[in-house]
């Protein structure tokens, strides 16, 4: 009984995150309903990171098992046949039979993408935020949350996680192109950490908070006091290490 290991690309807009939900369509649904189409048995996949509604992956990871024998080098051009044109399969290996693609993970890299000047193309997938931005302070902001420490503050408050400890490995501002790119790796997130870390540090950058502040938002473990979440379309799940 083989375990099969597959790396994805997709694209989160039309889709209501990457977990099985009743009220839409999500990216797990569909990979499961090509596989079935494909190997003709009924399986449930395991995802590396549960992606938000319209949120978007460069390289998310899913295993299965599955109980048949499974032409490895054909599978990945086989799904992606018949998968909908917004989800491809990047790769697709036969894993370690101990390996899971969620509870294996050592950390997560997401990017986060604002666009300063109008655009149709990639509206989709950026945040157009026109006010001035500073950089500097921005930076300085990301490099605050660097280590192993309390993101109570930017989580959602309905989250039932009693840890909210996490170990932040990379934190940083790129100016590419037209595009200010925000980068963070951890080894673990909360839900909707990324998005409001960016909202957060996007308001001291436009002088909504003071520099100073951004410490005490971090220490206060109250999300009341950050900012707002950014939205869903900015956010891309890069990379999963193991």
């Amino acid at each position: 009984m083989p375990l099969i290991r597959l790396t994805l690309e997709y694209d989160g807009t039309d889709f209501v995150g990457w977990q099985f939900q009743t009220n839409g369509r999500s990216v797990q649904e569909e990979v499961e309903k090509a596989i079935k189409q494909i190997l003709q048995v009924d399986i449930r996949i395991t995802g590396g990171g549960r992606t938000d509604a319209g949120v978007h992956a460069h390289g998310q990871v899913a295993s299965f098992f599955v109980e048949r024998e499974v032409e490895i080098n054909l599978l990945a051009k086989s799904l992606n046949a018949v998968m909908p044109h917004s989800i491809i399969v990047l790769e697709a290996m036969e894993a370690p039979l101990d390996f899971n693609a969620r509870y294996d993970a050592k950390s997560r890299r997401y990017t986060y993408s604002i666009r300063q000047e109008p655009t149709a193309i990639q509206r989709n997938y950026c945040w157009q935020v026109f006010q001035k931005l500073d950089l500097t302070l921005m930076q300085k902001c990301a490099q605050q949350i660097m280590g192993t420490q309390s993101f109570r503050s930017f989580c959602k408050v309905e989250t039932d996680i009693h840890n909210h400890r996490c170990s932040v490995l990379a934190s940083q501002w790129i100016q590419k192109d037209k595009l200010l790119i925000y980068e963070i790796s951890a080894n673990r997130f909360l839900h909707g950490m990324v998005r409001t870390l960016v909202g957060t540090m996007v308001n001291v950058g436009r002088g909504h908070t003071k520099y100073e502040e951004f410490h005490k938002i971090l220490e206060s473990n109250d999300r009341s006091f950050a900012g707002m979440s950014a939205p869903a379309k900015g956010l891309f799940l890069e990379e999963i290490m193991y």
